[in-house]
């Protein structure tokens, strides 16, 4: 019995040959393409998932009441830790952890590598093996350091790295550092990386000695493993006393300036924010969110292409079924039951699913590269090597086949005996499905048109956005070198003295957008004025910072080198002094850390911070002696290559043995719109893919709505029908259905968006002629879909059509 219902399938597919290639191209680029997407979705959503004790392992914030409404704050101070520890049941393990770049040298090497300063209790909260060295103390001394394979890899090649000594640049002096320990190299699902690691109290003096003791300087993150007898609840719950203590100042002095506390009354909440929800978390603006919209969108994406590839299967499989009606009648009458009928034609649809998946899975293998290459995801195909996602996966491919290859069969094997020898079947119904089904195919498609169109118009908004500095012009790259900062940036100007095209040089202790080693920083610092507190971003720059990037200075001055006193000067932005609130600022003086800094100049505010957030209070300081990290580089606007090939070359004769990682800062306002570029190329990428399925099912519709109106085409040509009238009656129902669906899908996509753009403090107006482009774009594209055949069939000759019937 199988055996022949084998041989019936395989003969009535290789009959409807076009109409099984359409769907086997549909279902296998369906299935290839939500393979690779559901595996870019399950590893985004695996992150951090592999630490032993990862359900217990918590980062440590707080939520801070402030004049602008709840704020979360994930720095700490040096005791914090250990009070919290000590002070609060619960605590079954604590770290600080504080990531930066480091200069690692040994013999003639000298490496840039991230670096990791923590305490010892990290190796026993965070599942990351050591596999060569000291096992349980790799880093209690302070002049010890652990590496991972990776890095051991490239500084002493195929030697025995345990025992060596290498060197880091640390407050400007190269500090000898033994090698005890080698870790095993990070899943790629790791949030925490690094290159070596090494005892938090090995830091440099700004870093931790400047802050040792104090509660008011923080700047490193706390990570913890919470008992297994209490709960996050519990745990935050109490430590509202220990937040009395230890913050008295900066809870009474909210209360003095009229801050409102939260709802439950308190000013400052100590929270556990669990350690697997760290890559999704947003701490940018008022409290934490966890937000896996992106994994999830794009898993949505997956499903709903292949939704619209099983709504063409079932479509097709329901209209062809009035070819297939005689051979339904014949089987009834020579005693084939409904059991027997629904076997047979769910036959056929398992082995058009059998040979769709095995392709779509080839497809998928083939196209691997392009997608991590196109998605910048190391995803593979391990995602899936867990048991439960083998199991989930098998199922989805047997419910798919039940469900969109049993409707039909369900359908067909229900007909009655002599309704099918008629050769005729009631169309109110299966129509009506159709219909609906096809609404729903080109609604989703142009939900996805339009998603796409809006991201790229608010992408391209922020890209373009006037930034308030000159971003075209402008070369930054990091001081990564031995040499001091001071030191090295006199040598740059030296180097490139002589060049016309280099029109200034400065630098700062932070980058603008995201440099192109990753890094990005920012300070915040309080003080008390005029009986309130005040915080502000804190920038240190040299005195030709606002000239260099072409800041627009509003009062004021700017900063002058030749000026001993501007060490004690600043330069504010517009909001910083829309905070301090008060007329006749330039001169005026503020009080830092007991030092009076005057108020020399105001800026216009510009951006410098991510694009999500409204522009908060910056000051800038020219502070003698300090570190600053980052050199800009003014150039002419003509020939940007020969400049930047300049400064790349006076840096080589600056620090001949450290990396160049120069790059214009618009390419690095582009590097932070990377995760929205990403978002569009998936959602652009499913409404491309959305929108060819569709048209495929299309396609294959108005081919059988064609043959199937031949004889009706024959006659009204022959009582003088045009050729226009014609494909008009053909087309007009499938238009109509694309009318339909775009007043469906517009609404909703006009909401979606409009929620997603208030993730953005700057964001464009949503305008209802990006949701017409949508709708045109999917009307055209139907049009021409369906437009060769039809004009074909209305062109042809009546007597043929007439001849076939």
């Amino acid at each position: 019995m199988i055996k022949n219902y084998f041989k019936i399938a395989i003969r009535n597919l290789w009959k409807n040959k076009i109409f099984t290639s359409l769907n086997v191209v549909g279902l296998t680029i369906a299935f290839g393409v939500a393979l690779l997407l559901a595996m870019f979705a399950i590893y985004e959503l695996s992150y951090d998932r592999f630490h032993e004790h990862g359900d217990n392992i918590y980062m440590v914030y707080s939520e801070d009441s402030t004049p602008n409404g709840i704020e979360a704050n994930i720095s700490k101070s040096e005791p914090f830790s250990a009070a919290l520890r000590d002070e609060i049941t619960g605590v079954e393990k604590i770290t600080r952890y504080n990531g930066s770049g480091v200069l690692v040298s040994y013999q003639d090497k000298q490496l840039g590598m991230s670096s990791a300063y923590v305490d010892p209790d990290f190796f026993d909260i965070f599942s990351f093996p050591i596999i060569k060295g000291d096992k349980e103390n790799p880093i209690t001394s302070e002049s010890s350091v652990a590496m991972t394979e990776l890095a051991a890899k490239r500084i002493f090649g195929d030697e025995n790295a345990i025992g060596q000594t290498v060197t880091i640049l640390r407050d400007e002096q190269e500090v000898p550092f033994t090698v005890t320990a080698i870790v095993e190299d990070f899943p790629e699902t790791s949030s925490i990386g690094f290159d070596v690691i090494l005892n938090f109290k090995s830091q440099p003096y700004h870093a931790y000695e400047r802050g040792v003791g104090r509660w008011d300087v923080e700047n490193h993150e706390v990570y913890m493993q919470l008992s297994k007898a209490v709960t996050p609840i519990q745990f935050e719950s109490s430590t509202k006393d220990f937040t009395q203590l230890h913050y008295k100042n900066e809870i009474d002095n909210a209360k003095r300036d009229g801050v409102q506390p939260n709802s439950e009354g308190n000013y400052r909440q100590i929270k556990l924010l669990p350690y697997a929800d760290m890559r999704f978390a947003k701490f940018s603006q008022g409290p934490v969110t966890v937000n896996r919209t992106m994994p999830y969108l794009v898993l949505g994406i997956a499903i709903l292409i292949l939704f619209i590839a099983c709504v063409n299967f079932i479509n097709m499989s329901i209209a062809k079924s009035d070819q297939r009606l005689r051979e339904i009648g014949m089987r009834k009458t020579l005693g084939a039951n409904k059991k027997q009928l629904f076997f047979q034609f769910w036959g056929e649809s398992i082995l058009v699913f059998i040979i769709s998946t095995s392709l779509g899975c080839l497809l998928a293998m083939f196209l691997l590269p392009h997608f991590q290459l196109l998605f910048r995801t190391r995803a593979t195909f391990e995602a899936f090597l867990n048991p439960s996602l083998i199991i989930t996966l098998i199922l989805c491919v047997i419910g798919i086949t039940l469900i969109a290859g049993g409707y039909p069969a369900i359908l067909m094997s229900r007909l009655g005996t002599l309704q099918s020898l008629k050769g005729k079947l009631d169309s109110n119904g299966k129509n009506y499905l159709r219909n609906s089904l096809m609404v729903l195919q080109f609604g989703i498609a142009i939900l996805l048109i339009s998603s796409t169109l809006v991201l790229q118009d608010q992408v391209e908004f922020m890209r373009t956005k006037d930034l308030g500095f000159n971003k075209e012009q402008v070369i930054a790259f990091p001081l990564n070198g031995k040499r001091n900062d001071q030191q090295a940036m006199q040598l740059i100007r030296d180097a490139l003295e002589d060049k016309t095209n280099i029109l200034s040089v400065s630098a700062s202790n932070n980058i603008l957008g995201l440099g192109k080693d990753g890094s990005r920083s920012t300070s915040v610092i309080g003080f008390e004025h005029k009986g309130r507190g005040v915080e502000t971003h804190m920038l240190v720059v040299d005195s030709d910072y606002i000239e260099t990037l072409d800041l627009n200075l509003v009062e004021g001055r700017s900063f002058n080198k030749n000026l001993a006193s501007d060490s004690l000067s600043v330069i504010i932005n517009e909001s910083m002094a829309k905070q301090l609130n008060e007329g006749g600022l330039i001169n005026s003086k503020i009080n830092i850390d007991d030092k009076f800094f005057s108020i020399v100049g105001v800026i216009k505010d510009f951006n410098f911070q991510e694009l999500d957030r409204h522009i908060a209070p910056m000051s800038l300081f020219a502070l003698p002696n300090w570190n600053l990290r980052n050199v800009y580089v003014k150039v002419e606007s003509k020939n940007l290559e020969k400049s930047y090939a300049d400064v790349k070359a006076a840096w080589a004769s600056v620090e001949p043995n450290a990396e160049f990682q120069g790059s214009f800062l618009d390419e690095n306002i582009d590097r932070t719109l990377r995760s929205e570029r990403n978002m569009i190329t998936m959602i652009g990428s499913g409404s491309i893919l959305a929108i060819t399925l569709s048209c495929i099912g299309l396609f294959a519709m108005s081919l059988l709505i064609v043959a199937q109106r031949r004889k009706e085409i024959g006659v009204r040509k022959i009582v003088g029908a045009s050729v226009s009238a014609i494909t008009i009656l053909l087309t007009k129902d499938f238009l109509k259905l694309v009318g339909i669906a775009f007043l469906v899908a517009t609404p909703i996509a006009w909401w979606a968006m409009s929620k997603w753009l208030q993730n953005y403090a700057y964001r464009i107006d949503l305008n209802v002629l990006i949701f017409l482009m949508a709708g045109g774009i999917a009307l055209v594209i139907a049009i021409v879909t369906i437009a060769g055949k039809t004009i074909s069939a209305a062109t042809s000759n009546p007597v043929n059509s007439l001849r076939s019937e």
